[in-house]
């Protein structure tokens, strides 16, 4: 039997945190990003076309997706979601009984 701390999920950021020329921080999905270039300021482009342009270096934007996605695993690791994965909701019992 698991307590209700071992069903806690560890947070996880949604997204990546930049900053845009003007000095606004902007947060982005890093799945969106198709393409970081130097340019010479650092240029993403995403999947959907757009272009935003950064103040932070192509290294620093391409550390910051590799620890979220980094995070995203180490969640998805957690003996606490294999558990979660393994239970069935309510109404699945129920079927399974019948």
């Amino acid at each position: 039997m698991h307590s209700t701390d071992d069903l806690r999920i560890q947070p996880v950021p949604p997204m990546i945190q930049l900053t845009r020329l003007n000095s606004h921080l902007l947060v982005i999905n890093s799945d969106l990003i198709k393409f970081v270039e130097r340019a010479p300021d650092t240029v993403l482009t995403l999947v959907t076309g757009e272009k935003v342009v950064v103040s932070e270096p192509v290294e620093v934007v391409l550390e910051k997706i590799t620890e979220f996605r980094r995070s995203i695993q180490e969640v998805a690791k957690s003996p606490s979601i294999a558990s979660l994965s393994a239970m069935k909701p309510a109404d699945e019992h129920e079927r399974d009984t019948d």
